[in-house]
């Protein structure tokens, strides 16, 4: 609610910000123990072997699981801007403030009176809703950098380009910003800025681009959408088996291949619906490039071979700029997106086991996370094409002076 001299203190979003970060904090430094796998391991030993290899001028050549842009580099070796803290430590401090920043970011921008701090809530809120899970990782870093280039767009596409390329070469996603954006100034300095970044790495690290080669054998990740097909599969005597591949637990066997390429049909489909948009869209108002945003992840994020936990920071730091802005309508879809949230956690860390072991209780937790995602893709979808797609309305009736004048020419 905005007083007399304009909005007032966030004190109790502030609150819960800090009290929810704390408590993501005191499970990642092992003080108190969250239930299921370790997620810390991923920070504590791939990362740091990570961080010793990339700290000698190149990139892990020979390690699979690398499978990230070159500009991931810079995450994997910024604790050593803390140097008298552990890595891992360093690494959850820096998480910490990233995650600070966004939030900071969206208060800022959302004391316009066009603009809300619904943005801002489903940040405090959504992020905690994912467990530990999401200060391991290093996409928290990556959605901060997401939600500063659809802040500044607003105003300044040329930062808008610069940023969402940037953040493309930290993690690819970050490129689908640009969809529904209108004007060339983003889209040079996105050319721009990753040519340049790019080639930088390419001539001071050899192997930048070895990632490009390093997902050519990948499964069906057993979280993903069409790992439900093996989930119900292995009750009918299907004889494929569930392994640790390319970093994440797949299933590999028989049909996988079938699988694995009708997702990326499914990916494909997805973008070419998001073409015809673009072609067809002619209403683009303040919020619609954080609407095609929200909705282009989506679509990526839902029909993916690999659906990993920390993939909903994504959505959640999109969906939180869409709410900034009075005029979004994606509520509901938003909505929908944090109850899969909270759905998310359970299935890992907490009952990971059950969704490895394909119980019924973890197939359950599975296709209702994956059934939100699912929805709330198809609900943005439509909510983004109803409000910038015109619809066809009847041909006017001519009136009677242009019905006099039609017919003193023909006559």
């Amino acid at each position: 609610m905005a007083g007399a001299r304009g909005p007032r203190f966030p004190y109790v979003l502030l609150a819960v910000w800090g009290l929810t970060r704390l408590a993501l904090l005191l499970f990642v430094l092992k003080v108190f123990v969250f239930p299921g796998p370790d997620v810390t391991s991923d920070v504590a030993v791939t990362y740091r072997n990570w961080y010793e290899v990339l700290r000698t001028g190149t990139f892990p050549l020979d390690d699979v699981t690398w499978q990230y842009p070159p500009a991931a580099a810079l995450a994997i070796l910024s604790p050593a801007l803390l140097p008298f803290l552990a890595y891992t430590e360093a690494f959850f401090a820096l998480a910490l403030a990233a995650d600070l920043c966004a939030l900071a970011l969206l208060l800022y921008a959302g004391r316009r009176p066009e603009r809300s701090r619904r943005g801002a809530w489903v940040w405090v809120v959504g992020v905690p809703l994912l467990g530990p899970t999401v200060y391991a990782r290093y996409d928290v870093m990556v959605t901060a950098v997401a939600v500063a280039a659809l802040l500044a767009g607003v105003r300044h596409p040329r930062a808008m380009g610069a940023l969402a390329a940037f953040g493309a070469l930290l993690k690819v996603w970050p490129l689908l910003l640009l969809v529904g954006t209108t004007g060339r100034r983003a889209w040079g300095a996105a050319v721009a800025t990753a040519a340049g970044v790019a080639l930088l790495f390419a001539a001071l690290m050899p192997g930048a681009f070895a990632f490009l080669t390093f997902q050519r054998d990948r499964g069906t990740e057993v979280e993903s959408l069409g790992s439900l097909v093996f989930h119900i599969a292995r009750h009918h005597g299907w004889e494929g088996r569930v392994l640790l591949n390319y970093g994440s637990v797949e299933f590999l066997g028989p049909y996988v291949d079938v699988v694995s390429t009708v997702a990326l049909m499914l990916t494909g489909l997805a973008f070419g619906w998001l073409l015809l948009w673009r072609l067809c869209a002619t209403r683009f108002l303040v919020h619609t490039a954080a609407d095609a945003s929200f909705v282009a992840v989506l679509l990526f994020t839902t029909t993916s071979r690999v659906i990993s936990p920390q993939y909903l920071v994504w959505l959640v730091g999109l969906a939180a700029v869409c709410l900034l802005f009075r005029g979004s309508r994606m509520g509901l879809p938003a909505g929908m997106v944090l109850v899969a949230c909270f759905v998310t956690v359970l299935e890992f860390p907490v009952y990971f086991a059950d969704v490895v072991g394909s119980t019924p209780f973890g197939i359950t937790l599975l296709v209702i996370r994956n059934g939100l995602l699912v929805a709330a893709t198809v609900t943005a979808g439509v909510l983004l094409w109803r409000d910038t797609v015109p619809y066809p309305g009847p041909a006017p009736v001519p009136s009677r002076a242009a019905r006099a004048d039609e017919g003193s020419l023909t006559g």
